[in-house]
């Protein structure tokens, strides 16, 4: 007889080992669930029923965790534009490139705190340059030349990854347009408060709260590629 007994005779669940990509997509789950500022080390000890001292031995501190989980947004990225279906560069280099970057912003949607940990990473993953690689190759395809190519990334910037920095604050939408606010700034900026009365509508499904942020993100997106095409095909 065996000095122990097994989990399948004890009706226990076996204990999964922990590794750094569960340790990873245990905090990217808790920042999709709680957000970003509940993501310590602590809660993600506890998220994975062990002590905190045991994620040492996987991620060195809580900046290896921030670098860890934009690894694993990026795979996800990585992944989803690999399976995009679109027209073929040389025949539509425009067309390519826009399905390639709607990808990767469906990956951020799902994961909307991702953008800020990205933009505070002090260096540069290889995944990120794996990704603008495939850019830099799409309008390659599409006729462009390097210089032109890389005046290109400098305009798309961060809307190349499917994500921009937003004017407004969306912790500001709720005041923003509520009726005594925007009387209150109608002396000082009429402008804004013309615009926002004209434009601003309830969409609790989008990043911001009080626009339709996917159709100004495509609107944007649109008009930068339709610039570039003039460009190119004018050189």
């Amino acid at each position: 007889m065996t000095p122990w007994t097994d989990a399948e005779e004890t009706g226990e669940q076996p204990r999964i080992p922990l590794s750094r990509r569960r340790v990873l997509r245990a905090a990217v789950a808790i920042a999709d669930r709680d957000g970003l500022p509940s993501l310590t080390m602590r809660r993600l000890a506890q998220e994975l029923g062990v002590e905190a001292m045991s994620l040492y031995h996987h991620v060195a501190n809580k900046e290896a965790v921030l670098d860890g989980v934009i690894e694993v947004v990026l795979g996800e990225i990585l992944e989803a534009v690999d399976k995009v279906e679109a027209p073929s560069p040389e025949e539509d280099w425009r067309a390519a490139l826009r399905a390639r970057i709607l990808a990767a912003r469906e990956v951020f949607l799902r994961h909307r705190w991702a953008p800020r940990v990205l933009e505070a990473r002090t260096t540069t993953s290889p995944a990120v340059i794996g990704y603008y690689d495939g850019v830099v190759g799409i309008l390659r395809a599409g006729g462009f030349s390097f210089d032109l190519a890389h005046r290109a990334l400098h305009v798309l910037g961060s809307r190349a990854l499917g994500f921009t920095q937003e004017l407004f604050d969306p912790d500001g939408a709720e005041t923003a347009d509520s009726a005594a606010t925007m009387e209150q700034m109608a002396d000082r900026f009429p402008h804004i408060v013309g615009m926002m009365a004209d434009a601003v509508h309830d969409d609790p499904d989008g990043t911001l709260g009080f626009c339709d942020d996917q159709f100004e993100f495509e609107f944007g997106l649109d008009l930068i590629l339709e610039g570039l095409e003039r460009r190119r095909t004018a050189a």
